[in-house]
């Protein structure tokens, strides 16, 4: 028996061939993993006294040769192809470690596109591939990870056909992914990141229960570890759906930076939002909002959950908590809600992954595009187009109108009143449907609108949304722009008292 072994990532390797050895397999090596199992002790033989060719072209051309291809692809149930490998002087290769050069952290790390293309594997995805295709008889080895398990299946016998037909599945998915990541940087570098071909791959985080409803099957797939590194389920299992809120909750609370914000989200849209002195505080707050649609709802807490705070909160019933952390005297008060899940990242504040780009599903493909970002500055270099200027707390709280607005599917208009929001109106057909519908709302809930700011992601076409916020109390008005009647908005603004701010920027959700 014999294996080929060929890794970039060198991790494990050595104890991986020893074992290999004392199970009776021949190592073939190259290059750098060759002159470590080498340096070990390990016998080894180089790749060039199999192909009976030197490695030429500055180390580009090692493997790509009959002598090892027909190695690893000959198939040993024909008995032409046995006679034909013995012809040729073919010795099989039964089993294929190999993981490729290392792309990601190339470009990650310089922009020098020589250093690059050189990082760009070619013998081994090839050998990566024809051990693959021949998984009936070939091992393939692809992730570090898995030298353990390949071990004890040699070990134990148990080296059965559907478990080289797991290993194959792995291979081509990376190989794929590894191909995928190469077209989307090349069509990024010359393309603007919009070629012929988009290739969105992630990798299984975990199986959801279902999907959206229990007929459906779904999982979450991650990019770069993100979940794996910043989503830990300390309390429950997450759900498809459970997911979705996660992520609308979590952009919120995420924008504000270190404040102490909490966000309240239903069914991917929020229904509370504060920013006070403590946690605490802003969740007290941000329930006032809808306590109704809160029930059963998602809270992402930008910060580490006190007992405090978890006794404030086990007095509803809530499906999700996302927290930064929580204390272990949260997590007793916690158990007792048995259907209650939480999930933390493991830090002091909440973060997102900021992805550069962002696509939406539809019938028969997707739409891609750049990802929306809602930045600080916005506001705070927001054009004045109102006589009065707001006070120190009104733009403090046209900031937080406007994240929230931008963050939340459109036709949106969000009211916000001393750091807490006090109505919204998402997803409407009509911008003034909106603004009315938040203010029947906040009117249900007794909430005082009077002094509030109000945002909307996109500008009101006429000045029926302004005096209806004026009527309400409303003292700054923040707002994209744009419309043929801004100078009907802007008089409307001034007649009333109110400050007005146009940002120029326009955030629809869809």
């Amino acid at each position: 028996m014999r294996a080929l072994i060929s890794v970039s990532d060198k991790s494990g390797v050595e104890n991986f061939a020893k074992e290999l050895v004392a199970l009776g397999y021949e190592i073939i090596s190259t290059g750098g993993t060759y002159k470590k199992l080498q340096d070990a002790g390990i016998a080894v033989i180089e790749a060039n006294e199999v192909t009976k060719f030197p490695e030429c072209f500055e180390g580009r051309v090692k493997t790509l040769n009959p002598y090892i291809h027909g190695g690893i692809l000959h198939r040993r149930d024909k008995q032409s192809h046995l006679d034909q490998a013995k012809e040729l002087g073919v010795e099989g290769i039964d089993l294929v470690c190999v993981n490729l050069y290392p792309f990601k952290a190339t470009i990650e790390k310089t922009d020098d596109f020589d250093e690059i293309i050189e990082n760009i594997d070619i013998g081994g995805p090839a050998m990566v591939r024809s051990a693959a295709k021949n998984f009936d008889s070939v091992i393939i080895v692809t992730d570090v990870a898995d030298y353990d398990t390949v071990l004890n299946n040699l070990k134990n016998n148990t080296n059965t056909v559907e478990f080289r037909r797991d290993m194959m599945i792995k291979a081509f998915e990376h190989t794929a992914a590894y191909d995928s990541m190469i077209a989307n940087y090349m069509n990024g570098r010359f393309n603007d990141g919009f070629g012929d071909y988009q290739f969105i791959t992630g990798k299984k985080s975990f199986q959801t229960r279902y999907g959206e409803n229990p007929h459906q099957k779904g999982a979450l797939y991650e990019f770069d570890n993100h979940f794996t590194n910043n989503f830990k389920q300390v309390k429950g299992e997450a759900s498809f759906n459970n997911i979705n809120d996660v992520n609308g909750a979590l952009k919120i609370a995420s924008s504000f930076g270190d404040e102490n914000a909490v966000c309240i989200v239903k069914h991917g849209n929020p229904c509370g939002f504060a920013i006070k002195e403590s946690l605490l505080e802003s969740y007290t707050e941000a329930l006032k909002c809808d306590p109704v649609s809160a029930f059963g709802g998602v809270v992402a807490v930008n910060g580490v959950v006190t007992k405090e705070l978890a006794e404030k909160m086990n007095e509803i019933f809530l499906e999700v908590v996302m927290a930064a952390d929580f204390d272990a005297e949260a997590l007793e008060v916690f158990e007792k809600k048995k259907r209650l899940k939480l999930f933390a990242q493991g830090g002091t504040k909440l973060v997102m992954s900021n992805d550069s780009h962002d696509f939406k599903h539809v019938d028969g493909g997707f739409v891609y595009q750049n990802a929306d970002c809602i930045c600080d500055g916005e506001v705070h270099n927001a054009q004045q187009k109102s006589e009065l200027t707001a006070t120190a707390q009104e733009m403090k709280d046209l900031e937080i109108a406007w994240k929230v607005a931008g963050l939340t599917k459109s036709n949106c208009v969000v009211y916000v009143k001393d750091s807490a929001m006090v109505a919204v109106g998402m997803g409407m057909t009509s911008r003034v449907d909106a603004a009315q519908c938040a203010l029947k709302k906040a009117k249900e809930m007794d909430l005082d609108v009077s002094g509030a700011a109000m945002a909307s992601e996109a500008f009101f076409p006429f000045r029926d949304s302004i005096d209806a916020a004026a009527a309400a109390g409303v003292k700054a008005i923040i707002e994209p722009g744009g419309s043929i009647r801004d100078d009907e908005v802007i008089e409307a603004a001034n007649e009333h008292g109110i400050s007005l701010y146009f940002t120029t920027v326009r955030h629809f959700l869809h």
